[in-house]
């Protein structure tokens, strides 16, 4: 409950609470911070299929702006050793789980989960599906920090360029950092007209992390002769949450982290501190 406060507080657009059909502690935990935030969206995930997606709704129904996030993998090496499905069915499943989530809110958002190893035609194909059941937020993830900018940067260019339906839904990113790429990547989405960036305070998260919020934050803020695109994020909020979440979780953050570590604004170099001397 404090870091979804500090997080209403830094001003990020949705707070994705947790994943309420994963354990009775998870739904409750997603229900206080629903009926608590005020600002931001409040977003539950749930797998593709009936009993997720109403679970996620009785976390979330309290919430001022409630938000539905369901997904299903697309990529040839999930559909055969995670789900066992056909091509056929998770077109099916995709378009009948988004329809169900839209019956409680029209606020859905669908993921195609391993995206960045599915077969192109296969994913425009689920995608637009999603689209036509009411999505209106897709969003294409880099599940296993498999993809480089700018292999990432032409997949979500050629989605835009050949999807029907896509100017109507906000373009959505969730990259993962097992290459070290999570923020490349996003960055390079964003210059090909993604709108939403998922991302996480110090970059935590599964294996090697996702993308972090503040370095995302501060790109977008130092670089907008090439990024030319804004956040409601308040950059003076990033330190203070940045501390927060590392104490509450344990994960210490590393001295010479980009942008919230100890090191980050420190010169050894003495032809460095000279020049800061100089003009800050």
């Amino acid at each position: 409950m404090r870091i979804a406060e500090e997080l209403e507080k830094l001003n990020v657009d949705v707070i994705e609470a947790g994943f309420p059909i994963s354990s009775e502690g998870d739904f409750e935990a997603v229900k206080a911070i629903a009926r608590t935030i005020k600002r931001s969206e409040v977003a539950a995930l749930a797998r593709a299929n009936s009993k997720d997606i109403d679970q996620a709704w009785e976390a979330i129904k309290g919430a001022k702006f409630p938000r539905i996030h369901t997904f299903i993998s697309t990529s040839d090496i999930h559909l055969k050793h995670q789900l066992n499905k056909t091509k056929e069915e998770v077109i099916r499943i995709a378009t009948q789980s988004v329809a169900r989530a839209k019956r409680f809110t029209p606020n859905v958002e669908f993921s195609a989960m391993d995206a960045t190893r599915s077969d192109v035609k296969f994913l425009a194909a689920v995608v637009e599906a999603a689209i036509r059941a009411g999505a209106t937020t897709i969003n294409i993830p880099d599940t296993v920090g498999y993809a480089i900018p700018s292999e990432f940067g032409s997949l979500i260019q050629t989605l835009r360029e050949t999807l029907p339906g896509i100017e109507k839904v906000t373009l959505s990113v969730h990259c993962h950092n097992d290459l070290g790429l999570a923020v490349a990547n996003s960055l390079a989405a964003v210059q090909h007209g993604v709108r939403q960036v998922e991302c996480t305070i110090n970059g935590i998260g599964e294996r090697a992390g996702n993308t972090s919020l503040e370095e995302i934050v501060m790109a977008i803020r130092t670089r907008k002769d090439l990024l030319p695109v804004f956040t409601r994020v308040i950059p003076k909020q990033l330190y203070a949450t940045s501390r927060l979440v590392s104490k509450i979780t344990g994960m210490a953050v590393q001295p010479n982290k980009a942008i919230v570590g100890a090191n980050a604004f420190a010169h050894e170099s003495g032809i460095h501190q000279d020049g800061v001397l100089k003009e800050n």
